[in-house]
């Protein structure tokens, strides 16, 4: 028998304690300036590159070669960082290998890959935007059309466990806008493009190139095209800390998603939360390692109980000594005066996901402002919305979500306006044009509208 472990989980009063100066600093260990790496791979960084370089040298080396050298440093890179030693054939995962994962894949797998498939469908085509049109007078129309991007490339994540899940989340979203090409690439893991039930989750959605790449090098690769892989127009999906930072260094030349950091949950718990449900969404997010779970509460009866169901949950996780690695690293216990601070102190965390387990959850929600995703009551876990309700899990983190928002449907569309003026629309804003090109000196472009007047 598991004997639970201490845990050892900071903190906070804000009745004594500075609240903001402590997440400030848990903000910037987990954000791509924290370099939040593991000894094992610090040391396989000196072992390729001759040097403890920092994670940002590390990315702009292998997206620098793979810019230059193409499929060679791609090949190089995966073995001496994945171990993988592959050529120009075995890159793609062939649709002999897809198919027959699909074929062997349990019955019941494949039956949720499509209710869920379904889930996300229904609600990303319900959220997309619509070409609109404006009709002035004198025959003026004005209008805003959206368009698919053409082709897309998906980041999915394989070293510690297999994760369908991104599939669905990433994939399903651009099918809803109408994407046609969508690359995924994943390392060659067993829990990457090896991977049976991803392969199967591919194949189900119709996704029918996977590429055994992983780390920067994928991420390279999709920007700048290989002949053995075409560059794409945008790169979404999460990874690890070179992944995020190799996606920031090829924004411009593609587009990106987001540049994601670990995974982070606040709850906010008052008297009626039940302390083992609060426990179990916070040892969920703990469980990525790193992630990080904090605890908002103005009942001091339900931190105590709740620092206790994570002692004896935690016993019981397959991951149990990284997720108390991360418990203790990035998780806070944090115990406020009332409820306006503890969504104040929200608002100012601005987290990935947050569970306001209350009893007056939609009246907190009207006063909070920043978040990811918000899951409301006490039966709706954030493992719904990771695995099947239907909005994309892949969501800002770090603080950004005062600025950005959960990836999307519309994120896969490109917008542009539509403008038909006729001659008398023209004659009458022409006076308007006029005055501001005089205002500023282009008289090409007074003079674009002056020939059309006669």
């Amino acid at each position: 028998m598991n004997t639970p472990p201490r845990l050892n989980i900071p903190r906070i009063d804000t009745r004594q304690d500075s609240v903001q100066q402590a997440l400030d600093a848990l903000r910037e260990k987990l954000s791509p300036r924290g370099d939040v790496v593991s000894q094992r791979g610090r040391q396989r960084t000196i072992e390729v590159f001759g040097s403890p370089l920092s994670p940002q040298q590390v990315v702009e080396k292998i997206c620098t070669d793979v810019r230059r050298e193409g499929l060679a440093a791609v090949l190089r890179y995966s073995e001496q960082l994945d171990g993988a030693r592959l050529s120009s054939e075995s890159l793609r995962v062939s649709p002999a290998e897809m198919l027959a994962a699909h074929r062997q894949a349990a019955p019941g797998f494949l039956a949720t890959i499509r209710r869920i498939r379904d889930n996300i469908l229904e609600f990303q085509r319900a959220i997309l935007h619509r070409d609109v049109e404006l009709q002035r007078p004198a025959g003026v129309r004005l209008g805003q059309r959206y368009v698919p991007l053409r082709r897309i490339g998906v980041c999915v994540p394989g070293g510690a466990a297999a994760y369908p899940s991104t599939v669905l989340m990433t994939a399903v979203p651009a099918q809803a806008a109408g994407v046609q090409q969508i690359a995924v690439v994943a390392p060659p893991t067993a829990f990457g493009a090896n991977n049976p039930d991803v392969l199967a989750t591919c194949w189900e959605l119709g996704v029918q190139e996977v590429y055994r790449i992983g780390g920067a090098q994928a991420v390279a690769a999709l920007a700048y095209g290989l002949p053995e892989l075409p560059s794409v127009d945008k790169i979404v999906g999460p990874g690890n800390l070179f992944v995020a930072l190799a996606k920031k260094y090829v924004f411009g030349e593609v587009d990106i998603d987001s540049i994601a950091g670990p995974s982070e949950v606040v709850v906010i718990a008052d008297e009626t939360t039940r302390p083992d449900f609060a426990a179990a969404d916070l040892l969920a997010q703990a469980e990525h390692a790193p992630g990080a779970s904090i605890l908002i509460t103005w009942s001091e009866r339900t931190l105590e109980a709740t620092a206790a169901e994570l002692e004896r949950q935690v016993a019981r996780l397959s991951r149990r000594e990284v997720t108390v690695q991360s418990l203790e690293a990035f998780a806070a216990l944090i115990l406020v005066r009332d409820a306006d601070e503890a969504c104040a102190i929200t608002d100012s965390i601005a987290p990935e996901h947050l569970h306001i387990a209350t009893d007056n959850a939609a009246a907190l929600l009207a006063k909070i402002h920043h978040a990811g995703a918000t899951f409301l009551g006490n039966f709706t876990p954030v493992a719904v919305g990771d695995y099947a309700a239907g909005p994309s899990h892949v969501l800002p983190t770090g603080g950004t979500a005062r600025w950005a928002s959960g990836l999307s449907a519309n994120d896969f569309l490109r917008a542009h306006s539509v403008i038909a003026y006729t001659a008398d629309g023209l004659r009458q804003i022409a006076p308007d044009i006029q005055q501001l090109a005089d205002k500023e000196g282009l008289t090409a472009h007074r003079a674009s509208v002056d020939v059309r007047l006669g």
